[in-house]
């Protein structure tokens, strides 16, 4: 048994709750081995090697009744998630079997695990840091390609590495700093001003860089908001449909069918995309209901990360459709998309009007009949590239900021590293200097964990499932 900083063992199902074929329920503290062997029908549990597995019967000693037939896997501390010995109980997926599995371990000294207490027990154990620890919860919550590559990234340590790398070289630095202010009296520099200058450019720039990977990052994790808007039966629900390849929402021919939202999730190329039906937009609704829907359909591009502006090919004027969408996102700062649709029902003189039309601005125009399932390949190659951009291709590999929390702490940084800079260039004494390095410091070492308080970590781990 290896010795860690906690004297109690915890448990708590991992698996989903629920009926099913199998669950796990899972074990962690000093005495999880002895709980375990306790109640199994193999004795010899007690003096088995780690990372093996042990078929058996589940059994409470004190009524001899067979709760289970189990397979255990057993980890001895350091070598398991935690680094404490840890048990894991796969047994089968009844919601009573799962309840006696529980109440059996319980009685025998274990307690019920808090949300997130395995993570946080194998943080707090040294296993991984506190960027690490969150990159469990996004990598359980990853529903993309690239948001599972992002976390698992992340998980592995590359996003520590670059803060350990960046902090190694301001400490440097920052001792100098603070061995001039212990020789105060004799007037001496330590620490060479332009090579900190130096230093503060580059550390500066890497940090500003990860500041600006956080807009990525979060809709990464956390998907873009793409509102479809045009002009009632343009097709917007018709193209959402196909865009889901599924009936989500009615397509009618009468104008206004289309009341209220209707919004569903589709990965494309690895990015979540949320696309929101609307309601038909103009100036004089047929009723009351259907001007709450207009009202409520600005609102929801107020609210937008991207807009795929719809119009019937057939039915407009280029210069109409360039009037409405200015008008629809005046004072707005958000990537838009004119998309054309009916192309089967539009002539090749209309087509070759809206093309020249927009040839030369800066809204993408695409063409397609969504009724048909025509162009709508290229609608998506377009909507991935404005969320990319072309700096960003090598998402994979690069380090990207996905959490709110880190973000916050690497513009405190930023802040910080740039008064010291400031302090340089005006001649600022080492004592303010000295200052402004240590909170800079201080900013990356919270996103690591080497500086924490119990209610930052009790706001980050409440926040996982329980038996994670």
């Amino acid at each position: 048994m290896v010795q860690t900083i906690f004297s109690d063992t915890i448990v708590a199902l991992s698996t989903p709750p629920g009926a099913g074929a199998l669950a796990v329920v899972r074990l962690s503290g000093p005495a999880a081995v002895a709980i375990m062997a306790a109640v199994f029908s193999k004795k010899s549990l007690a003096q088995a090697a780690g990372h093996t597995l042990h078929y058996g019967n589940l059994r409470d000693p004190a009524s001899g009744e067979i709760i289970d037939e189990v397979v255990v896997a057993l980890y001895r501390g350091p070598r398991s998630f935690t680094r404490e010995d840890v048990v894991e109980i796969s047994c089968h997926g009844s919601d009573y079997v799962v309840r006696q599995v529980l109440a059996l371990l319980l009685r025998h000294g274990a307690r019920l695990a808090e949300a997130g207490e395995f993570t946080k027990r194998a943080f707090l154990n040294g296993a991984m840091d506190l960027a690490q620890a969150e990159a469990v919860a996004d990598l359980i919550a990853a529903d993309s390609a690239l948001s599972h590559k992002v976390a698992l990234n992340q998980l592995r340590g590359g996003f520590s590495q670059e803060l350990r790398d960046l902090r190694a070289r301001l400490v440097q630095f920052a001792a100098l700093l603070e061995l001039e202010l212990d020789f105060g009296e004799e007037d001496v520099e330590f620490a060479d001003r332009t090579g900190l200058a130096r230093l503060l450019a580059e550390v500066r720039g890497v940090v500003l860089g990860l500041l600006r990977s956080f807009e990525l990052g979060n809709v990464i994790k956390n998907g873009i908001t793409a509102v479809i808007a045009g002009r009632p039966n343009a097709g917007k629900s018709t193209l959402l449909n196909a865009l889901l390849r599924e009936e989500r929402a009615i397509v009618s021919a009468i104008p206004g069918t289309t009341r209220d939202f209707i919004e569903d999730e589709v990965s494309i190329d690895g990015l979540r995309f949320r696309f929101v039906d609307t309601a038909g937009l103009r100036d004089n609704p047929a009723d009351e209901v259907e001007a709450i829907g207009v009202q409520r359909t600005r609102q929801r591009v107020r609210q937008a990360a991207m807009l795929l502006y719809l119009f019937d090919l057939s039915e407009i004027a280029p210069a109409e459709v360039q009037a409405e969408m200015q008008e629809l996102t005046s004072g707005l700062d958000l990537p838009v998309l004119a998309v054309g649709n009916k192309t089967d029902l539009a002539s090749a003189k209309t087509i070759q009007a809206f093309e020249q039309a927009f040839s030369a601005g800066q809204v993408p125009l695409l063409l397609l009949a969504a009724g048909q399932n025509q162009g709508l390949e290229a609608l998506q190659m377009a909507l991935v590239a404005q969320v990319r951009g072309s700096a960003l291709e090598n998402t994979a590999s690069a380090t990207i900021v996905t959490n709110v929390r880190h973000a916050r702490a690497l513009e405190t940084a930023a802040a910080h590293l740039a008064a010291v800079q400031t302090g340089l260039d005006t001649g600022r004494g080492t004592e303010l200097l000295a200052a402004d390095l240590r909170h800079a410091l201080a900013a990356l070492g919270e996103i690591t964990g080497e500086i924490s308080s119990e209610d930052l970590l009790t706001s980050i781990f409440t926040q996982f499932c329980i038996g994670k």
